[in-house]
């Protein structure tokens, strides 16, 4: 049996007219700012009964066009830094809702028969557990465990979606690739260009949700997700994002995308761009290719633990990460660092003069007044609350971060 979710938007009409025309996939809409006073058209949510499928042709858009009107700063070469309202984002995060694009993530399509297997087989989390409408993290990583990325999954019905870093994505669809046998029935298809991903995070994003129509989805465990359309074209709204269990992530045609990001500002949202993203991804500490996750650190030094299944079946890094767990063999972990003041990230972190770990991460937080740094300390050497200095004399703190706070290691 299909179950339909239905939903109501509404979002400012180009004219005072009471227009009744629907907004096609192809619509571009005036690039106007929210205003509320405005007679409104209605964007009709609902579900669609056949499979959902994320295969449309790329359809171009105004979408950035409308985030300039709505303060974007943008490069020359298109890409959005900031709309120029970092702090003002990050509060909505602890007092509202902050609204982020995140479309230039990899979204990855693994299909066929096989696919529950062959991606249970290649990651570290126990996909064969998991059921349509689920979701969860799993560490992609190298045979001796080197963390490459983790990725965030969606189970579907014909499909498992992956959403991973913009500078893995095309490392990890390679290496997806390279380990598909002549046997397996299984596909691999990179759907970054043709869909449209966007997070909503903050105490307030139930409130969006309640409003959109889309209670169903509230209250609902981490990775759940549901699809509907937007007047005909698809989209997947899923609870958590990449740095947090709470609030929800939304995937969508491009066609689709402008009017839903108006909606989400008509209702309160405020946009946060890339520069605020990656305040935030300090603060709460969740770790990044390049960065804290690189070939020097496994999957368990970063702390993954709720990313990695100890007891399925053999898969690419187990036997290293089953050693670790076994002998105690895990020499340093990922912590946050509160620091006095700015320090560069490959600064040493030092206890009583020896050198004992090393920061792989630093912003001045909000306002410039919270710096904290990532960092790997040794395991013995320091811990939750302990002192330490970075480089040469700043004093540091080391604490816990939200995202690494979560994890939990067996018993």
């Amino acid at each position: 049996m299909a179950y339909c979710y239905t939903a109501n938007i509404f979002f400012p009409s180009s004219s005072s007219s009471s227009s009744s025309s629907s907004i096609l996939a192809n619509d571009r809409l005036p690039h106007l700012a929210y205003r509320p006073a405005k007679i409104k058209r209605r964007l009709s949510f609902s579900c669609a009964a056949l499979p959902f499928d994320l295969s449309p042709p790329p359809i171009d858009h105004d979408l950035l066009d409308t985030m300039t009107v709505a303060g974007a700063k943008v490069s020359e070469d298109g890409v959005i830094g900031t709309f120029d309202n970092d702090d003002e984002a990050l509060d909505a995060v602890e007092n509202g809702v902050a609204v982020v694009d995140l479309s230039h993530y990899g979204r990855i399509r693994v299909s066929g028969e096989d696919r529950v297997q062959f991606l249970h087989n290649q990651s570290t989390a126990n996909f064969e557990i998991l059921h349509e409408g689920q979701g969860c993290d799993t560490v992609f990583a190298t045979p001796t465990a080197r963390t490459i990325d983790i990725a965030h999954a969606w189970i579907m019905k014909t499909a498992i979606t992956l959403v991973v870093s913009p500078v893995t994505r095309e490392r990890i669809i390679d290496m997806l690739k390279k380990y598909i046998f002549f046997a397996d029935k299984v596909e691999i298809q990179d759907i970054t260009q043709q869909t449209s991903l966007f997070v909503l995070i903050g105490p307030k994003s139930d409130q969006i949700m309640e409003a959109l129509g889309l209670a169903d989805i509230v209250g609902q465990p981490y990775g759940s997700h549901k699809h509907y359309s937007v007047n005909g074209m698809p989209i997947t709204v899923g609870v958590g994002n990449l740095i947090s269990e709470e609030g929800y992530s939304l995937l969508m045609s491009p066609a689709a995308a402008e009017s839903v990001w108006k909606a989400l500002l008509g209702h309160g949202a405020i946009p946060m761009g890339p520069n605020a993203w990656e305040t935030l991804r300090i603060l709460q500490g969740r770790p990044a290719p390049g960065k804290e996750l690189t070939d020097e650190y496994n999957v368990l030094e970063a702390n993954l633990w709720n990313a990695v299944s100890l007891n399925k079946g053999c898969y690419k890094g187990q036997e290293t990460i089953s050693r670790l767990v076994t002998y105690d063999g895990i020499k340093q972990r990922l912590w946050g660092i509160r620091v006095s003041s700015p320090v560069e990230p490959g600064s040493t972190i030092s206890v009583d003069g020896k050198k004992v770990g090393k920061v792989t991460s630093f912003t001045t937080g909000k306002r410039a007044s919270q710096p904290l740094g990532l960092g790997y300390i040794k395991r013995k050497a320091a811990s939750e609350g302990d002192s330490v200095i970075i480089g040469d004399d700043v004093e540091g703190t080391v604490v816990e971060v939200p995202f690494l706070a979560r994890q939990i290691p067996p018993s």
